[in-house]
Formats: C-alpha cells, sequence, structure tokens
C-alpha cells in the first residue's frame, strides 16, 4: 500500500526540495508541418542550439538540479525525452498512455512525489516557452516558491501584458498579499480568452495579467485540491506508483477513465470561485519576456524581423513583401508581392498560410486524419 508521506508535518526549519515538473505531452498541431505526431513541437530546434524542451529545462536547474527534474510526456515521446535530456534519471520520465490535459498530467506528478519523496514544491511548466530572461525567470519562481510555501496556496505566474491579445486567457488580480512577496496578489477572477474590445479594457486598466501556465505549489497542496475538485482523477491516480512492477498495466487502467480537462478549468477556477476553502489562489506578476509560441504567427518575435517586418529561418528574396513569416532552413524563397504570409517548407509538405489565420493550421491536422493520410501527421 502507498504511504501518503505528506499528510505528515514538517519538522520546524525543514526546508521543501524543489521539484520542477515539465508538462511535455502536447502534440504542436498549430506548427505543422515541422511539428509531427511523432516529434512535436517541444522537441524541435524552433530558435537557438537547444530544442524548446531542453531550453525550459535549462532554465530551472538553477533552481532544481537535474535530479529533482520530473518530465510527463507520451509513451510516443519517451525515448525521444530521454536522448534530449540524458541528465534527468530516466525513472524522472513520467510515461501517460494517453494525453489527457493538464490536471492529469499534473496530478500523476505529484502523487510520483507524494510516495518517492513525501512533500516537495513544485514548478510546474509547459515544455514549448521561449523565455530569454532567465534570471528574471528564476527570480519569479523563488517568490512564487516561499509564497506557496507560506501560505499553503496554489500560485500562477501573470505574464505583464504588453497588447490587447485575444489568444490569451487573463488573471484579474485582487488584494495584494504582503511586502515580503513582491508583486503578489490573491486572484480575484480568472477570464477566458476575450473579445478585443474586452481585452483593450484589460489592458488599460492594469488588473489583468495574461495566464502563462506556469505554477507553483506544494505536492501536498495541489494533490488536496485534486481530492475537493476532481475526486475522479485523484482516485483513478492513487496508488499508482506503489511498485515498481505492472506500473504500466496500472496507469493504462487508470487513464482509460480519466477526464481530459485542464487544471486550470478543473482546479484554479473552482478554488478562486469558492467562498469557503481551505486553500486559495495567487499570482505572481511577472515581468520577464515571455512567448508561447502557440503558432507560426509567434515567431516574428522569437526570430526577429528586416525593415519590412518579415521574419525568416532559411534563405528569402523577399520583393514587395512584408510582414511574411517563412521557415526553410534546406531550400531558397522568393515572394514577390505578397503580404502577411507564413510559408513553412518540410521534405514532404507545404504549408500557405494567411497570417492572421495561423491558429487555424491545426485544421490540417484534423482534415488529414479524416482523410487518411496519416504519413503526413
Amino acid at each position: 500500500m502507498a504511504v501518503d508521506r505528506s499528510s505528515k508535518r514538517m519538522a520546524p526549519g525543514v526546508t521543501l526540495p524543489r521539484y520542477a515538473v515539465i508538462m511535455a505531452g502536447g502534440q504542436g498541431t498549430r506548427f505543422w508541418p515541422r511539428s509531427r505526431g511523432r516529434v512535436p513541437k517541444q522537441l524541435l530546434r524552433i530558435s537557438g542550439r537547444h530544442t524548446l524542451l531542453q531550453a525550459t529545462v535549462r532554465r530551472l536547474v538553477p533552481l532544481c538540479s537535474w535530479r529533482h527534474i520530473l518530465v510527463v510526456c507520451s509513451a510516443e515521446h519517451a525515448d525521444e525525452v530521454r536522448r534530449q535530456l540524458p541528465r534527468v534519471p530516466v525513472e524522472h520520465v513520467l510515461v501517460e498512455p494517453i494525453g489527457r490535459n493538464t490536471a492529469p498530467c499534473i496530478a500523476l506528478a505529484a502523487e510520483w512525489i507524494a510516495e518517492r519523496v513525501g512533500d516537495a514544491v513544485m514548478i510546474v511548466a509547459p515544455a514549448d516557452h521561449v523565455i530569454r530572461d532567465e534570471e528574471m525567470l528564476r527570480q519569479t519562481l523563488r517568490v512564487a516558491a516561499e509564497l506557496a510555501t507560506a501560505h499553503d496556496s496554489l500560485v500562477t505566474l501573470g505574464i505583464e501584458p504588453s497588447r490587447a491579445e485575444t489568444g490569451y486567457g487573463y488573471i484579474e488580480v485582487g488584494q495584494r498579499i504582503d511586502r515580503r512577496h513582491s508583486g503578489s496578489f490573491w486572484v480575484k477572477r480568472f477570464h477566458e480568452k476575450p473579445s478585443l474590445r474586452l481585452a483593450h479594457r484589460y489592458v488599460a486598466g492594469g488588473q489583468h495579467l495574461w495566464n502563462s501556465g506556469i505554477f507553483v505549489w506544494k505536492a501536498s497542496v495541489v494533490r488536496a485540491a485534486m481530492q475537493r475538485y476532481l475526486p475522479d482523477v485523484s482516485t483513478a491516480l492513487a496508488g499508482v506508483w506503489s511498485a515498481a512492477r505492472g506500473e504500466r498495466q496500472r496507469l493504462r487502467r487508470a487513464y482509460g477513465a480519466l477526464p481530459s480537462v485542464s487544471v486550470d478549468i478543473a482546479v484554479m477556477q473552482p478554488v478562486t470561485a469558492a467562498r469557503r476553502s481551505p486553500m486559495r489562489v495567487a499570482v505572481v506578476r511577472a515581468r520577464f519576456d515571455w512567448n508561447d509560441v502557440g503558432s507560426w504567427g509567434a515567431m516574428p518575435e522569437i526570430w526577429g524581423c528586416d525593415a519590412e517586418g518579415n521574419a525568416a529561418v532559411g534563405t528569402i528574396v523577399p520583393v514587395e513583401t512584408t510582414g511574411a513569416v517563412v521557415y526553410s532552413p534546406d531550400r531558397l524563397v522568393a515572394l514577390v508581392g505578397v503580404k502577411d504570409m507564413i510559408v513553412v517548407d518540410s521534405p514532404d509538405a507545404l504549408l500557405i498560410c494567411a497570417r492572421d489565420r495561423a491558429q487555424d493550421v491545426r485544421q490540417v491536422s484534423e482534415i488529414l486524419k479524416r482523410r487518411g493520410l496519416v504519413r503526413y501527421l
């Protein structure tokens, strides 16, 4: 039987260890045709020498060490994850038999910590973000970790908005928590992706932050939140790490009945809305640069642009062309008289897309699947 060591009280003065949990289970369908089922976005080198996954881990290692990194991914990608992260212990790559969104992913890692460690501060981050100001990120996470420990709260990082963005969720800040934890507030409300008019109002008001999807909390606290607000997941995953043998079978059985739901919707929003709850949700205002690399349309911020607003990886010849986004590392691309166009070249497929339709690239994968063209997925 699994022992819930996290329920034991910590001795006075004892500091909890920190673990980074990297969520690497996404498929990156908006980055087709470079992102495919076998090698999704987080395993690609979109910018720089490292893949998005490698860059994410390297940013967090100064806070946690390689032996305190957990990566949650699919069975299809587990070998590649281990190859890309040879310093992460093999047993720290937690394999989901089926992708079920972020809530089960986080619950799985929290159960692993409860079984193997007892309790720990969890820094939870997606594997596919780009953050260049790494030291400011770490400073913000240190504040969040202190806050999560001092108040037994669920903490998220809120990004200072630079524009009226309709593609992100927003966090409405409430009361300031204390002077010790700079820029920290209790969350008043979560807002889903707004209209452009509403996004302008959020940015002008100064009380709304972009929802980064980066979280910090104690494993024991998020487990308690799951038990209260997502009991089906909590019950299904209880004891899956209790013995080395039969682990895959237990996970398959558990995941077969799990809902596909995000931690924001399943846990963070209900905790915030509850009038009486043993825990609260806090947000730390983050001022580091941040890009969730949500689509090809986000790449100009990462790659940079020429005088006409064209961003490219590879060689391009733009003639009376503005606002183009081109990924073609192997073949020259000439563009004549086009505006706000995305062109992505790969060995067996070519994407041409209006820049304002970048989010709709995911529909290509859905159509390919329906037509049985699985070799392109």
